[in-house]
């Protein structure tokens, strides 16, 4: 639940001392600063039918959907703020600013309910919290929306949050609630697609700057820092981040499923495998990774591991259509994986879950506000579910042939391959969001080359 209110400023032990002729100076003579009247959000029009399917699950049930809380990174600094998907999906508000605020669907009536939003209004400029409050100050964080603009952005009754009732079930602590909001969303709207199909847009001109930056990567002794900062770069200046922390994976760090710590050097000799997407400001993001040969060239050996993987994931799109089960798409991409494995003997043969010792995950998941989407939903409707036109989802098979794993040829040894792409399911199949970055050796190495020419003629 919201932190109480207190009348109290939040001060460290460094801030200077207020005096009340200090005090008193800076209570007035300041202009009125309204917001303009035309702040209505764009998907407000969507969010009253998403709040009136969760209404009918729960008739008669005041049901509580906080933002979440902002938690401490050390002393007086806290993380950046995130508000909860399913916060964010029925009210449209995405802001750092939405840090403690409650959306409450409260029962009108046997089975509808009225939404009211409870927020932290702006700093009054009658008392000193507008300037001495590090934490939700408007001269520390900048200014929030009083309770009649933020009933204009959202088109939903607003209250304020010391008025928050006490009792109700709460999508944080229960597990029925969470469970149905993370199902209502697994179909997405026409906007939302929209939404996602920017994400990959702007993903897939990250992807672009990361192969141009790739001459002072390789020079810098953490060029995987380098290539996560450059990622990120593209990230805060087209959408509100990165969607999930970026591998920058090089080398046997590629064979490490999230490897985040990115603190490696680049070798020409080796592949970089950079999983990453961009998480526009309405909170979709993006998830694709792409493998690619720090040199501009696959070798020999590379291409072959590279080249199982994409069968693999060709496999897996191949299988995508609506009234499909979820896990066909994973079972024809893994028998890929095997077949392969077992041509180059390293299985005996194709039968079994043996290929699981160097494929390790599954092949893909649902995307939407998040990046493994609609996580709490039930299994018969998520894992052994069948897929729906609207749904959108990756498919990323992956080899992962560690470096100390001798039942592999010591050639393979190190080498870790992963092509994941974000598809939509359309009525005739599956729709590639992201296929404006290129998945085969060919095109991958022409690519790179094009752009590397580009970056010397500037």
């Amino acid at each position: 639940m919201p932190e109480p209110r207190t009348t109290a400023p939040r001060v460290v032990s460094h801030d200077l001392p207020v005096s009340g002729e200090f005090e008193a100076f800076m209570a007035g003579g300041w202009a009125a600063t309204p917001l303009p009247d035309d702040i209505r959000l764009p998907v407000a029009r969507l969010t009253p039918a998403r709040r009136a399917r969760l209404s009918a699950r729960f008739p008669g049930e005041r049901l509580i959907v906080p933002a979440g809380e902002l938690r401490v990174r050390s002393n007086d600094c806290d993380h950046r703020f995130r508000p909860h998907s399913a916060y964010a999906w029925l009210t449209g508000l995405t802001g750092e600013d939405q840090a403690g605020h409650v959306l409450v669907l409260e029962p009108d009536g046997p089975v509808r309910h009225e939404a009211v939003l409870y927020v932290r209004p702006r700093s009054p400029r009658t008392d000193g919290a507008f300037y001495r409050d590090r934490r939700y100050g408007e001269f520390w964080v900048g200014r929030r929306a009083d309770l009649p603009e933020a009933e204009r952005m959202t088109g939903i009754r607003c209250a304020h949050l010391d008025d928050l009732p006490p009792e109700g079930r709460s999508a944080s602590t229960d597990t029925e609630l969470a469970t149905a909001l993370s199902e209502l969303r697994m179909v997405k709207d026409a906007w939302e697609v929209g939404q996602l199909q920017l994400a990959v847009d702007h993903t897939t001109a990250g992807f672009e700057d990361v192969v141009r930056a790739l001459p002072r990567a390789l020079a810098h002794p953490r060029g995987e820092r380098w290539i996560e900062g450059v990622f990120g770069l593209r990230a805060r200046a087209e959408g509100n981040g990165t969607g999930y922390e970026t591998i920058a994976a090089s080398g046997a760090h590629a064979c490490v499923l999230h490897w985040i710590r990115n603190d490696g050097p680049l070798d020409p000799g080796h592949l970089l495998l950079l999983d990453a997407g961009v998480e526009t400001d309405s909170l979709y993001t993006a998830d694709i990774t792409r493998t690619l040969p720090l040199s501009g060239r696959f070798t020999s050996v590379q291409r072959q591991v590279y080249e199982l993987v994409l069968a693999a994931q060709e496999a897996g799109i191949g299988a995508l259509k609506p009234g499909a089960s979820f896990r066909d798409f994973h079972r024809a991409a893994m028998r890929v994986i095997a077949e392969g494995l077992t041509e180059w003997g390293v299985l005996a043969n194709a039968e079994g879950d043996s290929h699981r010792r160097y494929t390790l995950c599954s092949s893909g998941h649902m995307l939407g506000l998040d990046v493994h989407d609609c996580a709490q939903a039930r299994a018969d409707v998520y894992l052994d579910g069948v897929l729906e036109e609207g749904q959108v989802l990756t498919v990323e098979p992956g080899l992962y042939l560690q470096p100390d794993d001798e039942t592999l040829p010591p050639e393979l040894r190190g080498i870790g391959v992963r092509i994941e792409d974000d598809l939509v399911i359309t009525p005739e199949g599956a729709q590639l969001m992201s296929g404006a970055l290129p998945r085969t050796p060919d095109a991958i190495e022409a690519w790179m080359g094009e752009l590397a020419e580009g970056a010397v003629a500037r």
